[in-house]
Order: structure tokens, then C-alpha cells, then sequence
């Protein structure tokens, strides 16, 4: 990419900075097609996953770009031994930083000071990061998975209001960040003005037509290769048919990551001069993000009806039999209970009967049906159900834990126990 945009007008250090600008996907706009379109699981998981690893890597590979030119040095072996060094000890100070805040949040039982430790995180694993000069982008990372590995250990009433907190925060901020495109692009055009419309048209779909390419030609080596290669891949990994590979290949919009990152930019060098190029580098990043997020984002709906991509049902199935094996563990609780402490019999036959409700509904493939209407709360079905609910996510973990469900299907259980316990306590 730096290769591909580098001419007289751009130096190569800029030239680098603007490969690694426009190379992380963004995953969110073709999953919000992808999702909508019921394409298999496994297509969305390497999506999501790519974006989490490009977006780190090219952003650590931008600051060096950067500052290799704003300090006019740049040394090859000793920028590859630093990149390790830096994403190395990023993500161990991520790391360490997930697992203090996630201690903070076990001190504290109130939703709002726990959402808000969780808005700090990120600030604080990029400054610490930043202090001890490693890559705050790769400590913000490991700090996020973990946490979000474990988020399990929250409350309910904690996860459901987080959930709908940072799906607002997320949508201001990819909102505000094209806004600022809107802001932006008279200025950078008016910097621009001695240069032809058409040439930076053209330099523009060039770029754009650089990067899809790069893509597709990356996507099927690194798809077949390894598995070609390596027969255990091969056995614990089959080959994916050529379709998915072609999806994947063009699901490769660019976005908010690539915006906010070419926004970064310093206005000069250290030397006090402008930075060479900035205004240039703001437009074709502008245009790459236009081209591929209207082109391919338009088309991919197009290129899936052709492929024949079909949803395969493993999600639903997955978890359709996780419910099933957590309303069983619920009903031997239940049992348990009833063989331990002297319970009415009134309120163990109508939680029971609900749980048995629920896996004969299950078994037959059907939708959960929830809690039956005009039930009274009283103390003992309260506490009864709190333990069969907590039974049920601790048996859906230890399936996602052993790897027999995906992160999706626990999501998609974990926030139905959640709504029935905030059902049953009232919150």
C-alpha cells in the first residue's frame, strides 16, 4: 500500500503512513450487512477477529510511519525489534490492567460506578501504555478482551444497561466521526486546490482499487496455504469452501478506524515544518472509505445471492442445545433443593413445571416461552429461581469455556437470563 501511494508529492514514510491507514477493515459495516443477511457463523467470527487484530497492528505499524517521519530516522531492524517489544509489552499491560479494573468492579455493587470503570478502562491501559513506551492501541485491546472474557461475573442488571451504554457511545462516535468528514473535506479541498479534481479522482479510485485487490490477493494464500501445508490444520481445521473465502475477500470495507487515524495526524514535523502530505493523505483515505464502503458495501448483498451463502444454523443449534443442557442443570437444582430444605410444594411443582415447560419446547425445536403470565413473586420462588438462573449461566459458560458454543450463542442466553432476572426482581 505505502508502494502503491507513494509519488513525488508524497514521501515514502508518508507513503507508509497512509498503507497503514487504510488498511484495518471495519468489521461493524459488514457485519451489520452480513448479520442481516444470515450468512454462516464462522464468516462473521474471522471478520470480527481479523478487524481486532489488523485494527492493533495497524496502528502500532502508523505510529512508527509517523514518527519515522516527523523525526526524519528510521532504522529497519531496529523498528522490527521495537515492534515486538512494543506489542508484546502492550498487551501484558493490557492485561494487567483488565484484571485490576475487573477487581474494582468485584468491590463495587452499583451498575453506574461499575459502566463508568468500564469507560475509564481504555484511558487507562492507552496512558500507562503510552508512559512506559509500549502500544496503548494493543494494551486497550487486551484490556477489552479480558474484561470481556470475563463479563460473566457481572450482575444482570450491570450487563443489561452496560450493553445499551456502549451501543450508544459506539453509535455517537462512528456518527460523529463522519460528521467531522463533513467538516473536514471543504478545508482539505481548498488545500488541495492547485492540484487538479480529476487527477486526485483518479489517484483516489487507484488507491481504492489497490486496496480491494490487496485483499483478495492476500485472503486465498492465507486461507489454503497453511492448511495445505500442515495436515493437522488440515484434520482440526477443514478447508473452507471457495464462496466463504470469496465473502471474506470482499468484505473489506474500510471506516472509522482508518478516519480517526488519518484525522491523527501531526499538523508538522519536529522540525516546525508542515507535515508533507497531510491534506493529501486526508482526501485518499477519504476516498478509499467512500469506495469500498459504497461499492462493496452495496454490492455484497448482490455477491452473496450469487454464491449461494446460506446460513447454517450452527449458532441456533448451538445454542438451542446450550439452553437445553442449562434448563436441565436447572431442573436437577431445583430437585436438589427440594430433597434439602422443606419448600412449599406449590412453589417447587410451578418453577419446575416452567423449566420442564421449557425443554419440551426446546426439544421440539421450538422458541423459549418465557415466564408464564400472572405468576406471584413471593420470596421463596424468587430465591428459587435466582439459584436455578445462576445454575443456568454457570452451565452455559462452562460450554462456551470448553469451546461447544460460540461467544455469540452465550451472548444471545446470557441476555435472556438476564431480562428474567431483572423480570423477577423487578429492576
Amino acid at each position: 500500500m505505502g508502494r502503491a501511494s507513494h509519488h513525488s508529492r508524497l514521501p515514502w514514510a508518508a507513503a507508509f503512513a497512509l498503507g497503514a491507514i487504510v488498511s484495518p477493515p471495519d468489521a461493524v459495516a459488514a457485519e451489520a450487512i452480513l448479520k442481516r443477511l444470515r450468512v454462516p457463523a464462522r464468516i462473521q467470527a474471522v471478520l470480527g477477529g481479523e478487524s481486532l487484530v489488523n485494527d492493533a497492528t495497524a496502528l502500532v505499524a502508523y505510529q512508527f510511519a509517523v514518527a519515522a517521519m516527523v523525526t526524519g530516522q528510521f532504522s529497519l531492524g531496529e523498528a522490527s525489534l521495537r515492534f515486538v517489544l512494543v506489542g508484546v509489552g502492550g498487551v501484558a499491560l493490557g492485561l494487567l490492567v483488565g484484571v485490576i479494573m475487573r477487581w474494582i468492579q468485584r468491590q463495587l455493587d452499583d451498575p453506574p460506578v461499575q459502566i463508568t470503570v468500564s469507560l475509564l478502562t481504555p484511558f487507562a491501559a492507552y496512558l500507562l501504555a503510552e508512559r512506559f513506551g509500549v502500544s496503548g492501541v494493543l494494551a486497550v485491546v487486551a484490556a477489552g478482551v479480558y474484561l470481556g472474557w470475563h463479563s460473566t461475573a457481572l450482575s444482570a442488571r450491570t450487563r443489561l444497561q452496560a450493553q445499551a451504554f456502549w451501543e450508544m457511545v459506539a453509535f455517537l462516535l462512528n456518527g460523529f466521526i463522519f460528521i467531522m468528514i463533513g467538516l473536514q473535506l471543504p478545508g482539505i479541498l481548498r488545500n488541495l486546490s492547485h492540484e487538479p479534481l480529476f487527477r486526485l479522482t483518479t489517484y483516489g479510485l487507484l488507491i481504492s482499487a489497490t486496496v480491494v485487490l490487496v485483499r483478495i490477493a492476500w485472503v486465498f494464500p492465507a486461507t489454503y496455504l497453511p492448511r495445505w501445508l500442515s495436515p493437522k490444520m488440515r484434520a482440526r481445521d477443514p478447508v473452507p469452501p471457495w464462496q466463504h473465502s470469496v465473502l471474506v475477500a470482499w468484505a473489506g470495507m474500510r471506516g472509522v478506524v482508518s478516519l480517526a487515524a488519518a484525522f491523527a495526524l501531526p499538523l508538522v514535523l519536529a522540525n516546525r515544518q508542515p507535515f508533507p502530505g497531510r491534506s493529501y493523505i486526508l482526501f485518499l483515505t477519504f476516498c478509499v472509505i467512500l469506495t469500498t464502503l459504497v461499492f462493496q458495501g452495496l454490492t455484497l448483498p448482490i455477491l452473496i445471492r450469487k454464491l449461494g451463502i446460506e446460513d447454517d444454523g450452527i449458532i441456533d443449534s448451538e445454542e438451542r442445545q446450550a439452553r437445553l443442557q442449562a434448563n436441565e442443570a436447572a431442573v436437577d437444582f431445583i430437585e436438589q433443593k427440594a430433597l434439602e430444605e422443606h419448600l412449599p410444594e406449590e412453589v417447587m411443582v410451578r418453577v419446575r413445571a416452567e423449566y420442564c415447560d421449557r425443554i419440551e419446547q426446546l426439544n421440539a425445536c421450538c422458541q423459549e416461552s418465557g415466564n408464564p403470565g400472572g405468576v406471584i413473586i413471593t420470596p421463596i420462588y424468587q430465591r428459587l429461581q435466582h439459584g436455578a438462573l445462576r445454575i443456568e449461566r454457570q452451565t452455559i459458560i462452562a460450554l462456551r469455556n470448553s469451546q461447544q458454543i460460540n461467544d455469540e450463542a452465550l451472548r444471545r442466553i446470557q441476555r435472556d437470563l438476564d431480562l428474567a432476572e431483572a423480570r423477577l426482581t423487578g429492576d
